[in-house]
Order: structure tokens, then sequence, then C-alpha cells
């Protein structure tokens, strides 16, 4: 029996990197991208730089939105980890972004 567990990612980024807006084999509109993070975090009660970049990737009408975005535009993106079958590393799924 499988426990639904929580995968939900909020993150205030740059867009470092956008690619063209390209169509998936079923038509769908897809858009890969990169972001780029920075602020400073408390951690075991001090304060902490934090960098981090990471890719990310959006469908339907959500890459038709991002694919207007300026790059270095700043924004609040939601959306889940996924690891891509030919990957190593994590890619954030957008679901939603808005500025922040």
């Amino acid at each position: 029996m499988k426990v639904a567990a929580a995968n939900q990612v909020r993150l205030t980024a740059c867009v470092a990197e956008i690619g063209s807006l390209r169509y998936t084999p079923a038509g769908l509109p897809a858009i890969d991208l990169k972001l780029e993070h920075e602020s400073t975090v408390e951690e075991a009660g001090k304060p902490r730089q934090v960098k981090a970049a990471l890719k990310a990737v959006a469908f339907g009408a959500i890459a038709e939105r991002l694919a207007r975005q300026a790059m270095g535009s700043l924004w609040l993106f939601q959306g889940f980890l996924a690891t891509p079958g030919n990957g190593k590393h994590p890619v954030l799924h957008i679901q939603d972004f808005q500025q922040d």
C-alpha cells in the first residue's frame, strides 16, 4: 500500500536561462528554464547565505506565460520535484508562478 506524501515546492528565484517554447509530441506547449535563488536563512541558530541553481520545466498555459517573461525577472514559483528518466538531478515542474 502506497502512502501519499507531499511533494510541494515554493521558491523565490530569478529566471537565469529560458529556452524556446517547444511542443511535446502530444502538442502540449513546454519550456525549459534555469532558475537561480539567493537568500539568507537561519540554520542551527545562525544566519547562512544560500545560493541554488536548478533546472525547471513548465507545460501548457504556464509554459506560454513563462515564454513571455524577461531574463532576470524575479518570481515566486510553485510546483513539484521529479527526476527525469535520463537524469540524476531533480527538476522543478512549475505549476504556477507569480510576482514575488
